[in-house]
């Protein structure tokens, strides 16, 4: 199994910047604000043909109330599950307290901890790190994570008894089902995604814009491979004023791309709202699988239930094939029966038919209802094929079929999704009009043919004039 080294210190110390220079990617929010990282973030890295685990966690060693405390647990945990501990330490601002109580807890651990000083870029490097020599851990590791500099050095000591992969193939990051929850703030996605894991795997507080960063968690589950995405709540455009807001919005954007499958979560007690439907517009364009997920469906009169569940028919009615379900993500009502729909809407998007089956329904389709006429011409519909996965997408070709009116697109995705039984996904059909070789060429007659048709324009005006007579 790969090594798993967790990255472990104060607030605004440098560990989401050293995360995301270890791993070569900037998947790790980074900004000059303490307190950014609130969940764990796992990371595929490799160095010098040896593979690890890094992960990134929350502040810890400072106010540990209200939200803080659950950052420390998500900490805590990172520590329990890590075979090396990166301990990372400020050089700038010095050797606090909190420094002093993380390597009190490090100690007792009995793991192996490195103490890396990050931030020496600006300051006397020497003179800055000897107070770090009385945390009893040897001697600081001198890295400026902003730059790169010194993270290879760091790299090479901390792997130094890590063996050599015996595999050389690439490790794929997403193993299996990608499953992306996205929703308004507050609306329990992080609730529902501990409810779908079985632990508190992320930091679920009564607290708009908890979760800041779009966290990837591989798990498995009935011998299934899944990679679960918690994503920041998106708010409407003109209430994001901070910073860090639109990094957030721009993650879960970016996650719903990456994304097999989108769980779409909507407050039952708020109902369906402008916001919602501009989230799902998103997913529709970026032509994802989805699964409605109406939360916080307890404790709610009789009278409410049955406004809500007309709303979301009345709201929704653009998406009939997208399943709804109504749960509660505190106590696990209905979150189990979401795992079938999420399968099928999996399943349907990734649907693979050979060209000669698509072509036949396409043959019968037609038959049973023909295009319209489009400028006096017939519209020609010749064959079809597969253009695609995630979503469907069926190419036609033929004569005029860009001038397709909408209605019939709507029928002939109505029969494949009939035919095929597509749950959960859109379906996209694309027109391709054969194009005509001769189109635009201007024959050219040599003067043997051109003198041959002034003969036959004569002869033909001479037998007119005589048939007048």
């Amino acid at each position: 199994m790969k090594p798993v080294i967790a990255l472990i210190g104060r607030p605004n110390v440098g560990k989401s910047t050293l995360f995301n220079q270890i791993t070569k990617s900037r998947d790790a929010l980074v900004a000059d604000f303490a307190g950014l990282t609130r969940d764990r973030k796992y990371g595929d890295a490799k160095f010098e043909n040896k593979s690890f685990i890094v992960v990134d966690t929350g502040g810890i060693g400072e106010n540990e109330g209200g939200i803080d405390s659950y950052m420390a647990e998500q900490s805590k945990t990172a520590i329990n599950e890590a075979d090396i501990i990166v301990f990372v330490v400020d050089a700038r601002a010095g050797l606090l307290a909190s420094d002093e109580q993380i390597a009190r807890e490090l100690r007792t651990l009995g793991k192996k901890v490195y103490l890396v000083a990050n931030k020496v870029d600006g300051v006397h490097a020497e003179a800055a790190l000897v107070e770090f020599y009385k945390l009893g851990m040897g001697e600081p590791m001198q890295v400026a994570a902003s730059h790169g500099r010194g993270v290879q050095q760091m790299l090479e000591e901390v792997l130094a008894e890590v063996p050599e992969d015996q595999d050389e193939a690439e490790h794929d990051e997403a193993t299996g089902l990608r499953l992306a929850v996205i929703g308004r703030p507050n609306v329990g996605k992080s609730t529902l995604v501990n409810r779908l894991l079985g632990e508190d795997r992320v930091v679920a507080f009564d607290q708009p814009g908890t979760t800041r960063d779009s966290i990837y968690i591989p798990f498995e589950r009935d011998g299934r491979q899944y990679t679960l995405i918690d994503t920041a709540g998106v708010r409407r455009k003109g209430k994001v004023d901070e910073m860090i807001e639109k990094f957030s919005i721009v993650k879960t954007l970016q996650a719903i791309k990456d994304a097999h499958v989108i769980v779409v979560v909507l407050d039952a007690r708020e109902g369906v709202v402008e916001q919602d439907l501009h989230l799902i517009g998103y997913a529709l364009e970026a032509g994802r699988a989805m699964v409605i997920a109406i939360n916080k469906w307890d404790n709610m009169s009789e009278y409410d239930r049955k406004q809500c569940k007309l709303d979301v028919d009345r709201r929704f009615d653009f998406i009939p094939w997208a399943k709804v379900h109504l749960i509660s993500a505190l106590h696990g009502t209905g979150v189990g029966e979401m795992y079938p729909s999420i399968h099928r809407a999996y399943d349907s998007s990734h649907l693979k038919v050979s060209p000669a089956k698509i072509t036949q329904i396409l043959s019968d389709a037609v038959e049973a209802h023909a295009p319209p006429m489009v400028q006096g011409r017939r519209i020609k519909m010749r064959y079809a094929h597969m253009g695609g996965q995630n979503p469907p997408t069926i190419v036609v070709h033929g004569n005029k079929v860009d001038k397709t009116p909408a209605d019939y697109r709507r029928y002939l995705e109505n029969v494949f999704r009939k035919v095929y039984k597509l749950e959960g996904t859109p379906v996209r059909i694309e027109f391709k009009t054969s194009e005509n070789p001769f189109e635009g060429r201007k024959t050219v007659m040599d003067e043997r043919i051109a003198a041959r048709k002034r003969r036959y324009v004569q002869k033909f005006k001479k037998a007119e004039k005589k048939f007048k007579r």
